[in-house]
């Protein structure tokens, strides 16, 4: 039985005849949602499930916590506008949007909110949302917040209870179980100074210097702390399931206060809990840092995994178990295993604890096409994710997958490779590589050209092509016995072989690559029938290019200044600092990147004929200066927003103004 389930069937036990349970989580909008917060959504969305597949009616509820005040404000949004710190003790939702650039949303709260709800979409997960800020201001809380102030004092016995610390002199008829916000400075740091029990009114003052009056009959803009909020949420919306954080769950922790609120002070039962662990990441995370603006949400996850895979990863690991979402090869191999489970399920073998799991992973209207990650990933690389000759290459290993049947995964692999493990991109050499060839011994070598001549004359089958790779170190050796030494040596060879190729010692299955990629593009590369070409001769690094370039080719004539211009003119010009995340070719032009910046801001794209002077590697992770202001324009199909600034002369060719890597990103050029 499913966890989810076993969780259910305890619901319908504790309240058998109760018409609609409710399933509970709830997410304070401090900043981008993290990937952790996304496992209180995922362990409740289960439950649900299980409590509708066990024929009862159930609602998913979800609060936004917009009304909790600003407690530190988070690093991209410190990077756009240092004077948020102001905010802090502000609630959310009375603080502005701090990317109005990015979208129409008009406060800090509904921009990150919306960010969440948006990816929400993309699991098919369906919420029943409710805005905290809204509830409070609009009195619907409002009995429940008389009642909690009269029973003040109680509410403080029970937390004290839980407390390490022994209570203060006076402590406890000074306590008040609810924070008001100014209504001069819009922050939580006021203080009541004095309460009339009977009127429930109270004198208050803040920090700011004001002084004011509030009556809890009808004044709402206040709200009650934590740990008396919980409960008094649970018996609002009768709430019968609800799963927190560790540290939730932990002894004498926010759930054991809170349901001894909820019993003595609300009279309500509280609800089955559930604590989860909290997620891990494995691996490198390349360009996924936070200097790229990049953040792990739930929809930057989405870049990576499929949402199927990503619920995957949820059901089949108990909420009290922790686990990594992998940046490095790993997740590779959580694809195979999703798409192992998937198989199984569909065509029927699987176990029923697989059934189980993959209940929860299935998305209403979609359809999973298990189009192996890895073969994706290793063979898309070598085709520079060509669809038209990754689908040849496809066709040739006996896999006829079409783009309809591997373009979820696609982009995916690319993200990978892009921004995660660029070390694992399989890119043919231009040229032979005499340095390793020179390095092989003679039998080595032999052992090349006995691979070059099958290849070259003979017509073959994928069998055929991984049983002659074995055999060319049996036949050029003279070894008729299968044994470990002939292992190392067979392994030694193909390693020869990626080395030539593909400047690595590993990389896809030899046969299946030798079979796939176009002969012609790979066959030269392994030709050593012939002396070294000129351009082999030249050592090709930077450096020397760069020095055989000042060598040969004089500078331009200096150009005449151009006419003068006012200080007015130079600042309408706004030059910005940015990261260039990616650099990809544009099909239609020979010339053009489509580079993919972080201004600070936001992510935007420009369009670049500077593809004949750097490869992409070369300006990823780079700073650059560039026209922010100009107005957009089509290029070669894609909308440009600005232009970087480089220097085009003879002597050098296109030099990119490559700024120092301590400027931060979005920083002017005045």
């Amino acid at each position: 039985m499913h966890w989810a389930e076993e969780l259910a069937r305890r619901i319908i036990e504790k309240n058998p005849n109760k018409e609609e349970y409710v399933c509970a989580a709830g997410i304070s909008p401090s900043g981008s949602i993290h990937i952790g917060n996304f496992r209180d959504v995922a362990t409740s969305y289960f439950v649900y499930k299980a409590l509708i597949k066990l024929g009862k009616k159930a609602r998913l509820l979800f609060s936004w916590d917009e009304f909790d005040r600003l407690r530190k404000v988070p690093v991209n949004v410190s990077k756009v506008d240092k004077s948020f710190e102001s905010c802090i003790g502000m609630p959310y939702v009375d603080i502005k949007n701090p990317f109005p650039e990015n979208s129409d949303c008009k406060t800090y709260a509904q921009y990150f909110e919306k960010e969440f709800e948006e990816s929400m979409k993309k699991f098919g997960i369906e919420l029943d949302y409710r805005h905290q800020a809204s509830m409070y201001r609009d009195g619907k809380y409002k009995d429940y917040v008389l009642h909690a102030l009269k029973k003040r004092k109680e509410i403080f016995d029970i937390i004290d209870r839980h407390r390490t610390q022994d209570a203060q002199e006076g402590e406890r008829d000074a306590f008040f179980p609810i924070s008001i916000y100014c209504p001069v400075c819009g922050k939580d740091s006021t203080k009541i100074i004095s309460f009339d029990e009977e009127k429930m009114t109270c004198e208050y003052e803040c920090a700011c210097g004001h002084h004011g009056t509030f009556d809890f009959n009808k004044d709402y803009n206040c709200k009650l702390s934590w740990k008396v909020d919980w409960p008094m949420r649970w018996l609002y919306e009768k709430v019968d399931f609800e799963p927190g954080g560790k540290d939730h769950a932990s002894i004498n922790g926010s759930y054991d206060t809170s349901k001894e609120i909820s019993r003595e002070i609300f009279g309500y039962e509280p609800p089955i809990f559930q604590g989860y662990e909290f997620i891990g990441i494995r691996g490198t995370t390349g360009k996924m840092s936070g200097s790229s603006g990049l953040n792990l949400t739930p929809d930057t996850l989405l870049k990576l995994y499929e949402p199927e895979v990503l619920l995957w990863l949820y059901s089949k690991t108990e909420p009290t178990k922790a686990f990594d979402f992998c940046f490095d090869e790993g997740i590779l191999r959580q694809y195979f295993e999703f798409d192992k489970m998937y198989d199984e399920v569909k065509n029927g073998t699987a176990q029923d604890y697989a059934k189980d799991i993959m209940f929860y992973t299935e998305i209403k209207g979609r359809e999973v096409k298990t189009v192996p990650m890895g073969l994706i990933v290793q063979l898309g690389s070598v085709v520079d994710f060509n669809v038209p000759m990754l689908e040849v290459v496809f066709e040739k290993i006996g896999t006829p997958y079409k783009y309809d049947d591997f373009k979820d995964r696609l982009d995916r692999a690319k993200f990978w490779l892009e921004q995660c493990s660029p070390e694992n991109r399989n890119v043919l050499r231009k040229n032979r590589n005499w340095d390793v060839y020179e390095t092989l011994t003679d039998i080595e070598k032999e052992e090349i050209k006995a691979l070059y001549d099958y290849l070259k004359n003979n017509k073959f089958t994928l069998d055929e092509l991984q049983t002659e790779l074995y055999a060319v170190v049996k036949r050029v050796r003279h070894i008729d016995t299968e044994n470990k030494e002939l292992k190392q040596l067979q392994g030694a060879f193909f390693k020869n072989v990626y080395r030539l190729l593909i400047d690595k010692e590993k990389g896809p299955r030899l046969y299946l690559f030798l079979y796939a990629i176009d002969l012609n593009r790979y066959l030269p590369l392994l030709d050593f029938s012939y002396p070294k070409t000129e351009e082999e001769k030249v050592v090709v690094t930077e450096e020397v290019k760069e020095e055989v370039i000042e060598e040969v080719k004089e500078a331009d004539p200096v150009e005449a200044v151009l006419p003068e211009i006012t200080i007015d003119d130079f600042l309408k010009i706004d030059l910005r600092v940015c990261e260039v995340l990616k650099c990809t070719e544009i099909r239609k032009s020979h010339n053009c990147y489509k580079l993919v910046l972080n201004d600070g801001l936001k992510e935007r794209t420009i369009v670049s004929s500077i593809k004949p002077y750097y490869a992409p590697e070369e300006l990823i992770g780079k700073k650059i200066i560039v026209v922010a202001n100009l107005k957009s324009a089509r290029i070669t199909g894609v909308t440009s927003e600005g232009m970087l600034l480089a220097g085009t002369n003879n002597a050098c060719g296109c030099k990119v103004i490559i700024v120092d890597d301590k400027v931060p990103v979005g920083t002017r050029i005045k």
